[in-house]
This record gives structure tokens, sequence and C-alpha cells, in this order.
């Protein structure tokens, strides 16, 4: 913990464990107060910079009556919220009990000082916790640690992705190590593993929710199991599965050490989903029989799954399966045949045991994560239901959202507050509130939005100052990392993992006609793509190396720009500074996307094919849309149709004051049409209402 902190400010050390502070802004300014480049440097870890902090600074602040009263009313609010009498889920849904809902996921994006994420999955689970932490869910999270597991990006001169591994310095974060009654810390053996596994336990609590993550480097572990939990996503199959089998067994069996027993399972996608057996062995080792204790189980999980490519869901060989589930089988009552059907894809029998296939099956709640989505999934899975027509297999949607607080930006939350309702953030999820956006003047929100542009590209160009400085990098790597860009062009971001089926080249589809439309000399377009192929993608990697060799070729002028090392704190800057959100990737293969949701948040429009959320999120005035044909050429076609007809003339027809009365429509019809659908808060309230509401009662 944190031992120099003076008495009369000690609550600091509570709130810095607690990533509470992440969604708070005045809670952040607490930690910003102290010392605004001590905070920077540490890259917003409360922990480390205030270990790191002068002695006298603390003192000083102690004694400083401003920071003092700021501090008062921060941990007052704080306490409130923590500790509350009441909650949304108690009032509405159930009383807490003491057996909570456990949410088991693979990753967790949550802050960018806590890197043990990959992508939009592990994001939604963060905006999961955080919503239900505000509502009052009463919910315990379990995960893996990931020490090795964050990929720092570095591009090489000719346009090489580089995947640099950045270890986490455990003790310098917002996660404690859980300790036992001798103070030394708990380590839980994964139950039925031969030759056995270990995992140390540490904890991160996340507003009134407690995340637990295990970790498997350790000495008690062998070499070969110390790296199970040392990155995400691992590409060699056997490994793969002994994750998962730690994820869904020895997670459960650490919630089973700390004592913690869960009346409902919810597994958001498959790769937890050995938590189901571990649930179902312990009811049959009470004396259920197999069919008795699957039942009881089933009615008690939900089951979130968002993956509509087939490739993407894991399938084991049973071979492994064998080897690590052998000695399991009879401890369920069942044999090996009875076993293996339960994760057979009735299409593809001989291909292996499914984990999606699994999932479902023993699920009584199941949810794919946007409409559009849950049609894509029941024609996957109809298998699974031969009897039951497509439209009536029996998984249903809830359409993702985004966490307000998290994406909202501080400056737009301050003038919505100037014009809102003063409760507006406590009850976001009310469209009716969004109408006063009507009420703040077009150039209010104009120029917020401009400063907001202006501050993400003073980022990128402070990025790429520092890589000189530290890397000598080639001059082809500052002019591709957007030292060029301007803030009066109209902007354009495209940040997404650079995988083959986002489609990154789509705009590049004809080199001539896009040059004409970044380089018009009166209404000049710039275009920003920020992501990073998976470690083991070399299709991903070619196309990121087009994309940047596009960023520095004169033709373009400096306006294609190509900003490395892409996460949170970037998607933050871009998702509230550039004008237009684009997004095309080839169709049905988006689940959901979340990014546009935080886009037109803070106004910036949604340019996107109709697919997952947009077609929800489109009314015809809040953004731009298009039929994704899936032919690169076609579907290119139509986004330069909307550029040069619709999006750019728009953008620069402005008044005498250079304010684009027709564009801020715009923005405030994307803010206003979607910021409560699509928030993380009607998402929580929907499975509350929908399915925990259910599973509780079966439980």
């Amino acid at each position: 913990m944190i031992s120099n902190l003076p008495e009369r400010i000690s609550g600091l050390g509570e709130l810095a464990y607690n990533l509470w502070w992440s969604w708070h802004p005045e809670a952040r300014m607490l930690f910003k107060m102290l010392n605004r480049q001590a905070w920077k440097e540490c890259t917003h870890n409360p922990v480390k910079m205030l270990r790191e902090l002068p002695q006298d600074i603390l003192e000083d602040a102690a004694k400083d009556p401003e920071y003092l009263h700021h501090y008062d009313v921060v941990l007052a609010k704080f306490h409130r919220e923590i500790y509350p009498r009441s909650s949304w889920f108690s009032e509405n849904i159930a009383d807490p009990g003491d057996f909570p809902i456990a949410y088991f996921s693979a990753e967790y994006g949550l802050h960018h000082s806590l890197p043990f994420y990959a992508g939009g999955l592990g994001f939604l689970a963060g905006d999961h916790l955080k919503e239900c932490s505000d509502l009052g869910v009463p919910l315990v999270a379990v995960g893996f640690m990931y020490p090795e597991g964050y990929v720092r990006q570095k591009i090489r001169a000719d346009g090489w992705q580089e995947d640099v591994d950045e270890v986490l310095d455990r003790d310098a974060t917002h996660i404690v190590r859980v300790l036992d009654k001798d103070g030394k810390q708990i380590v839980v053996q994964v139950p039925f593993i031969e030759p056995p596994i270990y995992v140390a336990v540490w904890k991160l609590q996340v507003g009134r929710i407690q995340l637990y993550l295990m970790d498997t480097d350790i000495e008690i572990n062998d070499p070969w199991n110390r790296v199970i939990s040392a990155r995400l996503y691992i590409g060699d199959m056997e490994q793969r599965l002994r994750q998962e089998i730690v994820l869904g067994i020895g997670g459960s069996e650490v919630l089973s050490t700390l004592g913690i027993k869960h009346s409902v399972l919810h597994l958001n996608e498959g790769h937890p989903a050995f938590a189901i057996l571990e649930r179902i062995r312990k009811r049959v080792e009470g004396g259920m029989s197999f069919e008795e204790a699957s039942r009881e189980v089933k009615a008690t999980t939900v089951f979130t799954t968002h993956t509509p490519v087939p490739a993407g869901h894991d399938v084991f060989p049973f071979h492994l399966m064998d080897k690590y589930f052998g000695h399991y089988y009879p401890l369920l009552g069942l044999n090996r045949e009875e076993f293996l059907e339960l994760g057979i894809h009735p299409s593809e029998p001989a291909a292996g045991f499914n984990m999606t296939a699994f999932a479902l099956r023993m699920s009584e709640y199941r949810n794919a994560v946007s409409k559009r989505h849950g049609e894509v999934t029941r024609r996957m899975w109809q298998p699974l239901w031969p009897e039951r027509k497509e439209e009536d297999v029996p998984i249903d949607y809830i359409t993702n959202g985004v966490h307000i607080p998290t994406w909202i930006e501080p400056k737009m939350q301050l003038l919505f507050n100037r014009y809102f309702d003063p409760d507006w953030l406590d009850d976001h999820d009310n469209p009716v509130n969004w109408q006063l956006i009507e009420d703040i003047p077009d150039e209010e929100l104009w120029q917020v939005h401009y400063r907001l542009k202006t501050k993400l590209i003073n980022f990128i160009r402070n990025r790429v100052r520092q890589r000189w400085v530290e890397d000598r990098v080639s001059t082809v790597n500052i002019i591709a990392g957007g030292t060029l860009l301007e803030p009066s062009a109209l902007t354009i971001g495209f940040a997404r993992r650079f995988a083959e089926y986002k489609r990154a080249y789509l705009i590049f589809q004809d080199i001539e006609r896009l040059k004409r439309i970044v380089n018009n000399r009166w209404m000049p377009v710039q275009i920003v793509f920020a992501g990073k192929a998976h470690p083991a993608d070399d299709a991903g990697k070619r196309i990121l190396q087009q994309v940047f060799n596009h960023a520095h070729d004169p033709d373009f002028g400096g306006r294609i720009a190509f900003v490395e090392n892409y996460d949170e704190q970037l998607a933050q800057y871009m998702t509230h500074g550039v004008d237009v959100w684009l997004n095309n990737p080839r169709p049905p293969l988006e689940a959901s996307g979340t990014s546009g949701m935080k886009a037109s948040l803070n106004g910036v429009p949604h340019l996107s094919i109709l697919d997952g959320w947009w077609i929800e999120g489109f009314n015809g005035k809040n953004g731009w849309a298009f039929e994704g044909t899936g032919d690169d050429g076609k579907d290119a076609e139509q986004i330069y149709n909307l550029l040069e007809k619709e999006i750019v003339p728009t953008y620069y027809r402005v008044d005498e004051r250079g304010v684009p009365h027709d564009w801020v429509r715009i923005m405030k019809e994307a803010i206003k049409s979607t910021s409560a659908r699509f928030s993380a808060r009607r998402m929580v309230k929907e499975y509350a209402e929908k399915f925990y509401k259910k599973a509780l009662k079966g439980a």
C-alpha cells in the first residue's frame, strides 16, 4: 500500500487503489492537482505517482485549503457511491443477497495503466463492470493478469509492425495481492490437472466490483505452466486449452477458496465455459445426477457470444480433450462419448470440442450483441436446435453499449452540465435528457469540438516527437506518424484491429480519386489510422504496412497518418477529436462495434457500413451509412461518393464566424440519438431485467 501519505490526505491511498477514479474527472483532478507532470509521466497511474512524489509535495497538499476542499468533496462522493444504502438493482431487480453473480471473461479493458486487454471484447467487459458498480449489480469478476500480455507496437521504416512485449510491473499498479490470514499471498491449485497447476490470486477494485485476476507465473509451477497466463490468446492449441481450463475451472476454484458462493454465472464469450463443468461437478459430488445438476446449472447460466466469424470460436481436438479431461468424465457421471457430445457442432461432428456449442447447450440465457448479430448467430447455430426454424432459435440479443462516464470527454461533459438538468448524468439512459442538446448554441459546441481536435493532433505530434527522441527513427516514421496534420482540415478517424475483414485498406481502392479528395485545395481531408495486427497475423501486418506506406507518400501531402501503438488513451483522444468516424468491415462480420458509439457520444458522426450496431443506430440524420456489398470496389465507391457529395461540402459550409451550422446539426443528432440508447447503463439494465432477474429466481 502507500505508506508516505500525510494523515489528512490518507484517503488518497484508498482512492488510488479503486478504479472509481478513472471514470470520475473530479477524482482524476485530485491526483493531477498534486503535480501535473508527474501524473503524465506515470501514465495516469495514481499508485505509481503517489509512491514517487517527493514528500514535501504531499505535505504541502495536506496544508493547502483549496486542495483540501476538493479532497473532502471527492472523498465524500466516493464513499457515498461505494457504500450506498440502496441501488437501482436492489430497488428494481432483487435484494443483492449473499450470493453474487460471477462474471468470467478472458480480458478486461479498464484503463491504459492496466494493459491486459486486446480489444473490443475486453473493453465491453470493462464497461460492464463499471456500469454494474454504478447500478449496484452484485457482481464478482474473474480473469487473468497477463503480465506479458500487452504488445507494444513499433513500426519500422518499411512499415512492418514489430511486437515488443511490455511486462506489467504488478506491484506498481492498482492491483493488490490477495492474502491469507498469515499475510501470505493466496495460491490456488487448479483441480484435477496433472501435473498440478497453481495460480496466485490478485484483486482489482472497480468501484463496488471486485475483479480477481489469476497469475501462473509463480515459482511453484513448472516452467511450461508458468507461461499459461503470460499473454492473451495463446496461439498453441494445447496451451490455449490449458489456459481456458485454468480460466474456467481454476477461476471457479479461486472463488470457492475465497469463500465466494455465486448464484448465477455469466460467461463473456466461450473462453471461460469450463466454469460450467465445475458447477455441475460440485453438484454431482454432492449427490445429484448429471441430469439434475446440469438442469440446475443451466437455469442459472448466462452466455454472451460476440463472434460472427466461425474461425473465431475455439474448437479443441478430441485427443487433447481426452488428455486433460479423461479423468474428469466420470466425475460428472458421464462416459467419454456423452461428455464430448456436449461440445460437438452437428454440422462438423469430427472437428472437435466446440466451446461455443458447449456454452450454448449448457446455458438457459443466451445472447448476441446486436440485433443483426442475433440474426447471424441464430443462423450459425441453428443446427444445435434442428427441430426449430432459424428465427425460433433461442438466442436473444442485447446490443452492446459504452460506459458514458468513462468515454465522454470532460470538456464535453462540462458543456452538457451548463445546459442539461443538474442530475442528467445519473439518468443518462433516459433519451429525454439528451433532447436538451438543442439548447446548446452551435458556436459553443463547435468550439469545444475544435479544441478537442487540436488536442488530438497535439497528442499525435508529441508521440512522434517522443519516438524520434527515444529511438532516432527514420524521417519516414515522422512523416507517416502525423507530423503534418492540421486542425483546420476535415479529419476522418479509423481505429481498428488490423484484421482483413475490418478492411482498413478499403478507402485506398481508387488511389487517384482519394488523392483528389484529400488534396482538394479549398476543402482538404485528412485520415488518421491506428490499430494493431495480432502478432501472429501476417496478413493483417501486410495491410497495416500498405496503409503506412501511403501515409508517407508525398502525393498524399502528409494528409494520411498512421499513429503507432493504439491503446485506450489514444482511443479516447481519437473518439473525442476526429470529425468523422469511419467503419467499413466486410458484412456481416461486425458483431456490434462500440468505438462508433463512443465517437457519436462526443459529437463525432459515424460513417459506416450498415452492419453491427449501426443498423439500429442510423436514422438518416446522425451520420452516414452505405449498404455493404462485400465487393471492395463497390463499397469504396460508396464511400467516395458520400465524401464528395455530402460530407466534405457540409463540413466546409460555414458562416462568417467559421461555424458549420449544418455540420453541427448532424453532431447534435449523433449525440441526441445514440447516447442513451447505446449506453452501458441501458445494456446492463437489459441484462438484469431479461436474464439476471430470472436466473436469480432459478437459483
